[in-house]
């Protein structure tokens, strides 16, 4: 990696005085913690994606893990899932000690293989020979029942949802939504992280919108929201003192200054969601001149991508850390995007994964790249990471 100063940053939060007086007025209050902040906040969310219940949590993962909680999995029991995203969605699972069961993306979208799904449910359902060839080749725990469906909607774009919903259903599955990449795409007309059981924003800096650290639950199960409600507040259900704890519960709520930071910036949701279509589409100009790069496929029932970062994938023979190199040279930082999940360390000491066992997601892992992207890039920023792009290709 280079040290020359970035010519256009990776990333930069979207702020303005709204955000800051926002926060700044919080602290002029004596409530720091569950106060009327995080109420508004949710009920943005709440309005703006149509949920009944809207649960703000420190981050998309401790999100992630109240759904998995509340969808009752237990240590052994098997939650597929895709390798293709960031690790937490795996970690998730790993936290119960249940057994998460990959299943390989579609080549085009990144996100889960709908075909592949429903052939390892099958095989799962049988048991045997037959489901062996979906688990990992060393399992720590024995396993115990099928119990949910955990899809990612990668990079924005929701995964094909109505299909996994008719598999949970026929499987009698729980259907988690991890939209952490996705606020404000709409699948069919409907909006992300309602397509599921239950769905989870993240609002860390690079994304949609930002509280510097923290997350958001919606659903419409109120037995499933009441249940998440007093685990992110240290296990107080409804009715318990402060010092009364009904269930084993987290730390996972969401302060007042991050929720404050969060309303404002859904006073100006479309706004943001409209800034970064536009990069995108600046960036889908420029990048069709160039033959050496894929520039992100959008699927026909993706009526609305949120455009959390921008990813394309080099042709094959290219050698991706080159590039990497000689644009972070030029003052253009990029990150490969993802590393995949079943290949980190830990999962292949864990279950003895091996490379060639997710060749999809592992060739899109290999030829990711993901350039400059926010809602504050300008045009001649997008403009001079292209230029820099293509006399490096």
């Amino acid at each position: 990696m280079s040290s020359k100063q970035p010519v256009v940053p990776m990333s930069s939060p979207d702020l303005t005085d709204l955000e800051r007086e926002a926060v700044l007025a919080v602290l002029h209050t004596s409530h720091l913690s569950m106060g009327e902040r995080i109420r508004e906040f949710e009920e943005a969310i709440r309005q703006f994606t149509g949920a009944r219940f809207a649960i703000g949590v420190n981050s998309g993962t401790a999100g992630l893990h109240l759904c998995i909680r509340a969808a009752g999995v237990q240590p052994g029991d098997l939650v597929l899932t895709t390798p293709f995203s960031f690790v937490a969605s795996t970690n998730v699972i790993l936290y119960e000690n249940a057994i998460p069961v990959f299943v390989d993306v579609d080549p085009q979208t990144g996100n889960m293989d709908v075909e592949q799904t429903a052939h390892a449910l099958r095989d799962l359902s049988e048991g045997g020979k037959a489901a062996q060839r979906w688990l990992p080749r060393h399992l720590p725990i024995s396993p115990q029942r099928l119990k949910a469906i955990l899809a990612v909607d990668v990079f924005g774009q929701p995964a094909d949802m109505d299909e996994l919903r008719h598999l949970a259903d026929q499987y009698d599955l729980h259907l988690i939504e991890d939209a952490c990449e996705a606020l404000g795409a709409e699948y069919k007309g409907r909006k992300a992280g309602m397509l599921g059981d239950c769905g989870v924003f993240a609002f860390y800096p690079n994304k949609q919108i930002t509280t510097g650290e923290g997350g958001m639950i919606v659903t419409d199960d109120e037995d499933a929201a009441m249940l998440m409600m007093a685990l992110r507040n240290q296990g107080r259900a409804p009715g318990d003192t402060w010092l009364q704890h009904t269930y084993l519960g987290y730390n996972y709520r969401l302060d007042e200054m991050s929720a404050a930071l969060g309303a404002a910036q859904m006073n100006r949701i479309e706004t943001l969601l409209n800034k970064r279509e536009q990069v995108a589409r600046w960036y889908m100009e420029r990048l069709a001149e160039i033959p050496a790069v894929e520039v992100p496929y959008i699927a026909p029932q993706t009526t609305r991508s949120s455009w959390f970062v921008f990813v394309i994938r080099l042709a094959r023979g290219i050698n991706r850390e080159e590039v990497a190199q000689r644009l972070e040279e030029k003052g253009i930082p990029v990150r490969p995007y993802f590393l995949p999940i079943h290949l980190q360390p830990y999962l292949v000491e864990r279950f003895r994964y091996q490379p060639g066992d997710y060749p999809v997601t592992e060739d899109l892992g290999a030829r990711g790249l993901a350039l400059p992207f926010s809602s504050v890039m300008t045009e001649e920023q997008v403009e001079t990471v292209c230029r820099a792009l293509q006399s490096v290709l």
